[in-house]
C-alpha cells in the first residue's frame, strides 16, 4: 500500500485535491472546479488517491462525496520517519569517524 500511497503523492493535482479534502469532505464536481482539466481527468486523479486509500467515497443521490483517509498519510509518514531516523544515525557515525580521522 505504501508504493500507492507515495504513487499518489507524486502528483501536484493529487496533492491539490487531498489538501483540499483535509478542509472538509467535498463532491467530485467541487473538487474539480479549480482545475483546468476535464471532470474526467480529475476523476482518474481521485480514483489513483481511492486506489492508495487515501480519499473514501459515499453516494448521496446522484452526488459522489469524497473525504480524506489520514491513515494512508499515517503509514507513510511512519516509514519516512524511520528512514529519517536510520540515515540521521548513520550520517552522525560517519560524522565522528570522520572527526576522530582528523585529530
Amino acid at each position: 500500500m505504501l508504493d500507492e500511497t507515495l504513487t499518489a503523492l507524486a502528483d501536484p493535482t493529487r496533492r491539490a485535491i487531498l489538501e483540499r479534502l483535509s478542509l472538509s469532505e467535498a463532491c467530485v464536481t467541487d473538487l474539480a472546479a479549480p482545475f483546468d482539466m476535464s471532470l474526467n481527468s480529475v476523476s482518474k486523479h481521485i480514483r489513483v488517491l481511492e486506489r492508495a486509500d487515501l480519499v473514501r467515497r459515499r453516494r448521496e443521490g446522484r452526488e459522489h462525496i469524497l473525504t480524506l483517509n489520514p491513515a494512508a498519510l499515517d503509514e507513510a509518514a511512519a516509514w519516512i520517519d524511520q528512514q529519517r531516523a536510520l540515515w540521521t544515525h548513520r550520517l552522525d557515525r560517519l560524522d565522528a569517524i570522520l572527526k576522530e580521522q582528523t585529530r
